[in-house]
Parts: structure tokens; sequence; C-alpha cells
């Protein structure tokens, strides 16, 4: 079943109901159990439904007007200052899809593989390689030699397009490489620039692809389990490109200069910085990788005024005790997204930072990073703890995890999606794909969840991260959430530990000042003041970071295997 015939069963299962059979206030239809979307696209955003359109042509086609594309910035380096006009991005784009095309042989359903951390050239080749229907994995540069291999044999790729200082890791593929740059060390290779530099952008293919062709293949954390290849199609990326400008309209942030070190082979990153904002034409401030002080250097030098973020960030921005030594008064939004943001670090940042608007959203790589938004700053500031509503096209259930009854408002089961952004499956795992979307096309996101009177989305966990405690259920991450309202605990992460009497007990990794003198003992009443009996933290670790992914979630299968290798050490 196509993206499209999942979505439109939707239509066929409601098509006896009108509006007013749900409700208006919350989007929820208790005939149906469905809940609705209450945020609808104007005239002026509507999701192209030409079945012969691709994303890169769609991108392209929403650059600024000739006139203005020769002096609007579309990029800015902020370590090199280098910038990158609108006209000129265009040009890089034809004429590397030119040469991969014409030089390479880079075809229609090829797979190019890339590696690399951010970088001005990194949209270029995104649009590049979309442009000439092959399709795009992408990886991160920490990934060790093993797991570089397998994804290049997993995703089938024909070609490495790779930074210089990462090339190492790819001698085993086998596979042909194009290196990003020029490099003494690679100086054997052929590199984009030199592409670029060599190729005619008039010769660029006009390559036949169509909504449903695949578009990327990108690779799920692996943080709960083992790591999977997401398919997602142009159609995907046509409606999230033509969800993020709708939200860059009703928010008023087409003009916001953004900052980015969120990586772009990430799907958050990907969507934001490798195509939906140049829709809007936007300035992008990019950062090769994330240092605290480099942002708020480049916030001051560059007025950023918009930072799609992660809890971690905001969390340093709300502890740190730089907070005036650089002027980013002209910060005016900072989004958060991939992991879960407490009500009690939300509180924090609002209080060091009452003119920045922070709100968060909601999405898995398998939506094409997106489900649910504040369209408004008071929304946000009346719901904390809220990942906001349902965006446009999204509708989703509540599922009671033990029986499957549908359940409304207040009642918290897993969250299942349907949208046209959601993925059209794993690679080459049926089982999986079969475990993730239902015959009727519901997406299952294995996080449990429920919905406000008002239509807004709480994510409480991962159902596989519950721990489970005599009977009753524990969220690492509410428990999380009340660690980091503790002045003197900079980052927390709670995990399970086996126990004989009630089968797990909540255990709490620390982090604290090094000036600091909180003991295991203080940290455990601090909760228990705080929480039922039952969700107490009965052990105590103190660590000096905790390990999370680039998306910025805990990694918490390592912190458990760390827990079981100390436990053996000691036997």
């Amino acid at each position: 079943m196509s993206t499209e015939e999942r979505w439109n069963t939707v239509g066929k299962e409601e098509s006896r109901l009108s509006y007013d059979s749900y409700g208006s206030r919350n989007g929820y239809c208790s005939e149906t159990g469905i809940y609705h979307s209450l945020l609808q696209l104007g005239v002026d955003h509507q999701v192209p439904t030409r079945e012969d359109l691709d994303i890169a042509t769609l991108v392209l086609s929403q650059f600024p007007y000739p006139g203005q594309a020769d002096s609007k910035v579309a990029l800015i380096d902020s370590v090199t200052n280098s910038r990158v006009t609108y006209a000129k991005l265009r040009l890089s784009v034809k004429s590397l899809a030119s040469g991969l095309y014409h030089a390479l042989g880079i075809h229609k359903g090829d797979v190019v593989f890339l590696l690399s951390p951010n970088s001005i050239l990194y949209p270029t080749i995104c649009l590049a390689v979309l442009s000439i229907g092959a399709v795009l994995t992408t990886a991160n540069p920490l990934n060790t030699t093993s797991e570089i291999a397998k994804q290049v044999s997993d995703s089938g790729a024909i070609l490495a397009i790779s930074s210089p200082e990462e090339v190492k890791k790819l001698a085993s593929t086998g596979i042909p490489i194009l290196v990003t740059t020029c490099s003494p060390t690679n100086d054997n290779l052929l590199s984009v620039e030199e592409l670029i530099e060599g190729s005619d952008p008039s010769d660029a293919p006009q390559v036949r692809s169509i909504q449903s062709d695949t578009a990327a293949i990108l690779y799920s954390s692996g943080t709960t389990g083992v790591s999977k290849g997401v398919v997602l199609t142009h159609a995907n990326f046509i409606s999230i490109v033509t969800l993020l400008k709708w939200s860059a309209a009703v928010v008023s942030a087409s003009n916001d200069v953004f900052l980015c070190f969120i990586p772009m082979f990430h799907i958050y990153g990907l969507c934001f910085f490798g195509l939906g904002l140049f829709c809007v034409g936007s300035t992008i401030v990019l950062m090769p990788k994330f240092d605290f002080q480099g942002m708020l250097e480049a916030i001051e030098t560059h007025h950023v005024s918009n930072i799609p973020a992660v809890p971690p960030v905001i969390l340093g921005m709300a502890k740190s005790t730089n907070k005036s030594r650089y002027n980013i008064s002209s910060l005016r939004r900072v989004g958060s997204g991939a992991a879960p943001l407490s009500k009690e670090v939300s509180d924090l940042f609002r209080k060091w930072y009452p003119w920045v608007e922070l709100r968060e959203g909601y999405g898995l790589t398998e939506t094409c990073g997106a489900t649910s938004y504040f369209v408004s700053d008071d929304d946000a500031k009346q719901h904390l703890g809220s990942v906001g509503q349902l965006i446009p096209s999204f509708c989703a259930k509540v599922v009671d995890v033990e029986t499957g009854i549908l359940l409304p408002p207040y009642r918290e089961g897993e969250l299942w999606l349907k949208s046209p952004t959601v993925m059209k499956q794993y690679l080459g795992n049926v089982e999986a794909t079969a475990a993730t979307i239902d015959s009727e096309g519901w997406l299952h996101t294995g996080d449990l969840c429920y919905f406000d009177k008002d239509g807004f989305l709480y994510i409480v966990d991962r159902i596989k991260e519950l721990i489970k405690h005599n009977g009753y259920q524990v969220a690492p991450a509410e428990l999380e959430a009340v660690l980091l309202s503790h002045p003197q605990i900079l980052d927390a992460a709670v995990i399970p530990l086996e126990d004989e009497e009630a089968g797990q007990i909540p255990m709490a990794y620390v982090v604290r000042p090094a000036d600091s003198t909180l003991s295991e003992d203080q940290v455990i009443q601090f909760i228990a003041s705080q929480v039922a009996p039952y969700k107490k933290v009965r052990k105590v670790d103190f660590i000096n970071a905790i390990p999370r992914s680039t998306a910025g979630k805990i990694l918490r299968k390592q912190l458990m295997t760390q827990n079981r290798q100390q436990l053996t050490s000691k036997l």
C-alpha cells in the first residue's frame, strides 16, 4: 500500500462524518477514536499533488527570483565566514548533478552514501543527488568502520561521498569515493569541488522522477534496538517541506536568520537545513560541529534569530554561567525536537531568556521528522510538557497497550499516526515493517502518550523504556525532569536496575558540578519528596557526562551495559 493509499483510507473511514461530529476543540472523534489536526493549510500552502514531481525540483522552484538570488545569502560558514548566495547554490547543484550523471554515471535509483559533518557543500550534495533521481543515504561521521560498512552494504550504495578525514573508514567497502573537498592526504581522489568546477550546469539531466519514487534511506538511531533503514519517498519530503514552509509563515519566521548545528545526516537537520528552509528563502548560519561557546559567538556575530535545537543545548543555555558574556538579544525563537524537553528545563530557560519563544515539537524518522508543533508561544507557555498539536494532514490514535482499545483525551496509550509523511517501509525488513505499519496504514510509534482537552499531545516515554516496578510503570523521563530541577544537577539519566523482589528499580546517573558535594542520599531524598513511593530512585551513580546520540537522545542501552559490567567486575 502506497503512502497516498494509506492516507486516503482515513478519508474513506470518515467520509460519512462531518467536521462537527468530532470535537472542534480537541479534534477527537468519539465514533472512530481518531484525533484530527485542528490546524489547516491555507490556499497558499497546499501539498503539491502533481505526480511527476521530485523534492529537488520543488525546492529549487522556491528559490528567490533571479534578481534577488544574486544577492540573497543562503548559507554562511560560521568558522570561515564564507557565503553562498541562492544563485551560486542553484548553479552548484546543477553543476554537481551534471558531473554525477555524466562523469560518474550515477543514474536514477542508484544509492549514494554521504559521510560528512555539516558543511556548506552538504545541501548542494543532497539536492544534486536527489535531482538526478538517485537515492541519498546519510551517516554519522562518528560511526565505526564496521557500522559504515554495514550501512553501505544494507543500502546497496554504489558511490560514497566523504569528507577527507573519514575516507579511511570506507576502505573495506570497495565502492568508489568522491571527497567533499581537496586534501593533500587524498590527492588521488576526485572532489565535489572539482566536479562542480569542471561540469557544465546546462548539461544537468532532466530525469523524470515521480512522487512515489524512493528519495532517501535514513537509518534510525537504534537507541532502543537494531538500526533500520527508513525508506522515504519524494512524496514524503514534498509533504514535510510544504508543512515546514507553512509553519514558517504562520509563526512569521520567513525572514529569520537560522543557526544550524543539528547534523544534516539526521532527519531533523536534513528537512530543515538540507531542504526545507531554502523554500522559505532563509539565511542559514552553519556550524560544522557544535560547541557551546561557538554557538553564542555565532548568534552575536550573525544576529541569529532562530535556532532549531535539541534538549541538551537548551539545558546548557539554561544552566550556563556565561550568559552575560555575549550579546544574544537578536535571538527570538528556539525550537526543540528529537528528544523530550522537560517542563522544569523549559521553565528555567524561560526564566533566563524571557524574550525568546520556546516551542517544542515531536517527530520521528519514520514520519519524515514531524508530527506536532506549537504555532503560538502563548500555547506553549500554557501547555508546558506538551509537544504541541498535530500539524496539518496528521491523524492519530491513542491505543491501550494491553487491550487495543482506542482511548479518549487524558488516557495514556501508544501513539499511532497516519499522514502523507509516513515512511514507505523499512528497507529489506518485511517483518519490522509489518510490526510498525498495520494493514490500515497506521504507524505504531512505540511512544506512550495522551492528548488533553484542547488537542495538545504529551509524550510520556518510550514504551520499551518504561521501568516495571512491583506491577507499576515508571517513566524514566518523568524522573529525569525532576532531577534536572535540582540546582546542583547538570544532567541526568534514569535506567532500570533488575531487582529480585520488585522486578526492576529506578537507578539514576547524575552529572554534578566539579565543586559539588551533592551525595547519593541527597539525590534519593530529593526525588522521594516529589514523587509517589513506587517511583523513587533507589540507587545513584555520579558520572562525568550522560551518553547521548547526536540528536540528544539518552543512550540508555550504553548505561545499562556499563552498569552490568560494573556489577560483573565486583563478582
